[in-house]
């Protein structure tokens, strides 16, 4: 470890993101401390829980907290019948399980992993302060704490748009194996989805920050609606809610002093802007700056810089799709008017005109690897 410094890596985020870079750094060699300021590692949820089958299939992870399969998508443009997405498979997991079986997983590789440590500042030298009053001086400093990133915002990546959420666990009528979203002019920038646990269902509602008093209503006709159909019970057995990213890659590696940046998951933006989906770029992201992290510690010089054009490499073409979509629907809002059921089926994945390429397309802009001025 090179003079001045007295942790190699610092992970600040033990969410999926951070407890895999965190494995991976650990293994590659790299000394490494995670941080992260919730007490349990998952608590509490906040997630609809579902994760596709690819990674399913590359995860033990998803094994030890797998609940149900998904074969299906259901989609309700409006009071229309359903459109249905056949072969739509994945796993619905129980997530407080399933980080904690990666933070496990972090910890057998060599990671020190600490819970009810909050990050209280970062300086421009890239000393770290935690709530305690403790320093680190990392050499590396992987950011994987979520939307509202602390360390993106430190090196001026932050998150530039957010649709916020709220969600209702309540009881499945009957067994049902498919995700079914819910797509509604009303719903602006977002959508309504009930994603089946087995005996239970996770039912929620995603809109822009603008529309957040609408969300409780909103999700209440929803719930009621599906109660009269006989789908689901009245009984609401948890309430949560958070942000989802939106707007794209905020930033994916940056410096502050002679300690090197890395950001992953929600941190980088990585976050679909129209599904919402974030665990599978969540692991992948972390995973490679792990990776990346190792190798930088190990004496590769460039590291970080290939870190952040794979990862754009890897997660650009879907993300600037996605944002082009959601420009496209949040414009039809404009002077008051609402989008029509056209204009939704346009903005969402399981129809054609979603994945229609428009003419004079270019690829993203790749991301900077220079610290921006916050904004």
């Amino acid at each position: 470890m090179n003079a001045g410094f007295d942790i190699d890596v610092l992970v600040v985020g033990l969410g999926p993101a951070g407890a895999a870079a965190a494995a991976e750094a650990a293994r590659g060699g790299a000394r490494v401390i995670a941080i992260d300021r919730r007490a349990v590692a998952g608590l509490p949820v906040q997630c609809a829980e579902f994760v596709p089958m690819m990674l399913g299939a590359d995860l033990a992870a998803v094994a030890s907290a797998r609940v149900q399969d998904i074969d299906v998508m259901q989609t309700y443009v409006g009071s229309d019948a359903p459109d249905v997405t056949p072969d739509f498979r994945g796993h619905m997991i129980d997530r407080a399980a399933f980080d904690q079986a990666l933070v496990r997983a972090a910890e057998a590789a060599g990671a020190d992993c600490r819970f009810g440590c909050v990050l209280r500042s970062i300086v421009p030298d890239g000393t770290v302060t935690l709530a305690d009053g403790t320093t680190l001086r990392p050499r590396l400093l992987i950011g994987a704490d979520g939307p509202r990133s602390l360390v993106g915002r430190a090196v001026g990546m932050p998150n530039t748009a957010l649709v916020e959420t709220r969600q209702i666990t309540v009881d499945l009528k009957r067994p049902h194996t498919g995700t079914d979203i819910f797509l509604r002019a009303e719903i602006a920038g977002g959508y309504g989805w009930l994603f089946p646990k087995g005996a239970v269902c996770n039912l929620g509602l995603g809109v822009i920050p603008t529309q957040k008093a609408l969300l409780k209503p909103l999700l209440s006709e929803l719930h009621m609606e599906l109660v009269a159909e006989g789908r689901v019970g009245t009984r609401i057995h948890a309430t949560t809610g958070g942000l989802i990213p939106v707007s794209g890659i905020a930033g994916l590696a940056a410096t502050l002093g002679a300690t090197t940046v890395l950001l992953t998951g929600d941190a980088a933006g990585l976050t679909n802007p129209v599904t919402g989906a974030g665990i599978n770029p969540a692991v992948l992201s972390g995973r490679m700056a792990g990776q990346a992290a190792a190798a930088l510690i190990g004496g590769d010089a460039a590291a970080a810089e290939d870190y952040a054009e794979e990862a754009h490499d890897l997660f650009a073409p879907s993300l600037a799709l996605a944002l082009k979509r959601r420009r496209e629907l949040l414009d039809t809002y404009t002077g008051g008017q609402r989008p029509g059921a056209s204009a939704l089926r346009r903005g969402w994945i399981a129809y054609p005109d979603y994945w229609t390429k428009a003419e004079g397309a270019h690829r993203a802009p790749a991301p900077t690897t220079e610290a921006r001025e916050p904004a």
